[in-house]
């Protein structure tokens, strides 16, 4: 049984399958849940130029750099909300469940936040990358797995052919 379990979720549609993934490994009452989700943000930096005289120093970078941080609250805000309503899913289920919204590379950040917590399980979804695509878009669930401080649980969610196909369907209809 794993008691501390750490599940990674992103915004794609793959975010139910892993969550369910979730909750059917999670034991009632016994286990611990902790949902992420990660912001990649890099908050513009400001010009080498500025102090030199430039166009910069009338505090263009500045106002840029705090829309920039505005936005970012925004982001955390709205995602933590999402994040919010799968928590709630699995209280009612009688899972101790908390989530948390981080900003940062998820890549590397998964695996630091589950040696932190202390996690005996992580749950990743994959996209279904495949051979060069793969290799051009990076895989997180493949990071994970060779990086992780502990078991790692791969979802596979539904193909982009199958979820094209059901799209049709409903199109159809």
């Amino acid at each position: 049984m794993f008691k501390k379990i750490l599940v990674a979720l992103d915004r794609s549609s793959q975010a139910e399958v892993v969550f369910d993934c979730a909750l059917s490994i999670a034991h009632p009452e016994l286990s611990q849940v902790l949902l992420i989700h990660f912001i990649d943000w890099q908050i513009e930096k400001v010009s080498p130029w500025v102090g030199l005289g430039t166009l910069n120093d009338i505090n263009v970078s500045g106002d840029r750099y705090h829309r920039n941080r505005e936005h970012l609250q925004q982001e955390i805000e709205k995602n933590r909300a999402w994040l919010e309503t799968y928590t709630q899913k699995a209280i009612a289920k009688d899972i101790n469940c908390e989530s948390e919204c981080l900003v940062g590379n998820c890549s590397l950040g998964i695996g630091d936040r589950a040696k932190k917590w202390g996690a005996d399980l992580i749950i990743i979804g994959r996209r279904g990358h495949r051979n060069i695509s793969e290799i051009l878009l990076g895989s997180i669930s493949n990071y994970v797995i060779h990086h992780a401080p502990c078991s790692v649980f791969v979802a596979q969610g539904v193909k982009a052919t199958q979820a094209n196909i059901s799209e049709q369907d409903t199109e159809v209809k």
